[in-house]
């Protein structure tokens, strides 16, 4: 039970920051230009900021939230899932008092839930081309392909909601800082990251938080986990106009 809650606790805490970052990252970006590059060039970002998470003077270790500006200073690290939302919390509370002016998504559930795909019953409609590589479908293959897309997406909120499965050193786990996927915003990327110095995707994205809000390995493209990851996102952002490279 302590090992099946650490994971929670650890991907809680990298949703959590994952989502402040997504937020306050894009708007945040002359600051964070001066703050991780101090000359103002983009390059650099990825290289300073790859130190969040060290050991910090006095011995104690830095978590940085996804602006790349906003920390806190641990003498131990967390332990449950309940002291790293507290951690969470600090980087939440920091970022609001600095941002009086922007919105927070406070009171999305938290609640797992999964948005249902599209019915595609319009594809039942009408002729469907004899001989064609799509069509003649019926009831089942509509039902399979929901059945299919939801478990996807479903597979990824388990991951999202389990700082085990992210591989948190801190117990964090994405959903203290974005319930249900809040404020994550796939529908703008690609798009420019200061953090990184370049044109990022939404996975490029959420490996930055690993390694730094959550203090876990980056994962591949391929990795099962990003993977499901990407498809619980982009399913709780259903019907949302895509607009990549907003800030």
């Amino acid at each position: 039970m302590t090992r099946h809650m650490s994971r929670r606790t650890h991907l809680a805490l990298a949703l959590v920051l994952l989502a402040a970052s997504a937020s306050a990252c894009g708007q945040r970006k002359s600051k964070l230009d001066g703050a991780t590059t101090g000359s103002g060039g983009g390059g650099s970002a990825a290289t300073s900021t790859s130190t969040a998470g060290n050991t910090a003077d006095g011995g104690k270790t830095q978590v940085r939230l996804c602006d790349n500006v906003t920390t806190v200073a641990l003498d131990q690290l967390p332990k449950s899932r309940g002291e790293a939302q507290a951690v969470a919390d600090q980087l939440m509370d920091q970022w609001r008092r600095q941002h009086p002016d922007q919105e927070w998504e406070t009171e999305v559930r938290r609640s797992w839930t999964v948005k249902p795909p599209f019915e595609n019953k319009s594809v039942l409609e009408g002729q469907q081309a004899e001989g064609a590589s799509y069509g003649r479908y019926t009831k089942t293959d509509i039902l399979a392909w929901a059945r299919e897309s939801e478990r996807a997406a479903m597979e990824g909120a388990r991951v999202f909601h389990n700082g085990g499965e992210l591989g948190s050193t801190i117990s964090v786990s994405c959903d203290m800082c974005h319930p249900d996927a809040a404020n994550t915003h796939p529908e703008t990327y690609p798009k420019f990251q200061v953090q990184l110095g370049r044109v990022a995707l939404l996975r490029d994205m959420i490996n930055w938080c690993l390694q730094h809000p959550v203090r876990a390995p980056a994962m591949s493209a391929d990795d099962p986990r990003m993977r499901a990851m990407e498809a619980y996102i982009l399913a709780q952002r259903q019907g949302t106009p895509l607009n990549y490279g907003k800030h």
